[in-house]
């Protein structure tokens, strides 16, 4: 056996290497996950900018959307972005904010995350598939009480764990795993 018999074996290994791993690598991220950056001030304080997010994307195809799911889904037009924001009405549901609440079928809906008042007014009540999402820092959120409800073809996937930073800091939990908030109000009534 000669050197360039095995410099091929070499080159040749190599390029199975790397295409298998492109090939797990496009599997996983088309199908399973996809990181995501948070931009901006709109959910904080759960979610603070710069931090790194995997949303997956197979629960959906499964099973509906909740109430208190954190979703990225594409933003409106003309914006090219994925916005991720929290859903708190789902289809079928009355929503209605006034006086600084947030009430789903005339029933208050209790947010153990949210602080503030939600500014606003809106009466609406969602069709089919359609999704009412806020974001968590309402004074700082663009979301359904600017640019109505969401589809569920428009919802990319459910955030699932922050993994960037790793470790707490004065701007960020560090890595957690995001998960469901158990509402007064459930998904039906």
């Amino acid at each position: 056996m000669g050197p360039n018999s095995t410099l091929g074996s070499v080159v040749k290994e190599i390029l199975q290497t790397a295409l298998i791993s492109f090939g797990i690598f496009f599997v996983v991220y088309i199908f399973l996950v996809q990181p995501h950056r948070i931009k901006g001030e709109s959910m904080v304080p759960n979610f603070t900018d710069g931090e790194l997010i995997l949303s997956e994307k197979i629960g959906y195809k499964l099973d509906e959307p909740r109430r208190g799911d954190v979703v990225v889904f594409r933003a409106p037009a003309p914006a090219k972005v994925d916005f991720i924001k929290r859903i708190v009405g789902v289809p079928g549901e009355k929503v209605t904010i006034s006086n600084g609440e947030v009430h789903i079928n005339g029933q208050k809906l209790e947010e153990p995350y949210e602080i503030q008042i939600t500014e606003g007014r809106v009466d609406l009540q969602l069709g089919e598939n359609q999704y009412f999402v806020l974001g968590d820092n309402r004074r700082s959120s663009s979301d359904s009480r600017t640019f109505g409800p969401i589809y569920k073809n428009s919802i990319k996937g459910r955030a699932w764990i922050v993994y960037w930073p790793i470790f707490s800091n004065e701007n960020s939990k560090g890595k957690r795993v995001i998960s469901r908030i158990r509402y007064s109000i459930s998904n039906s009534f």
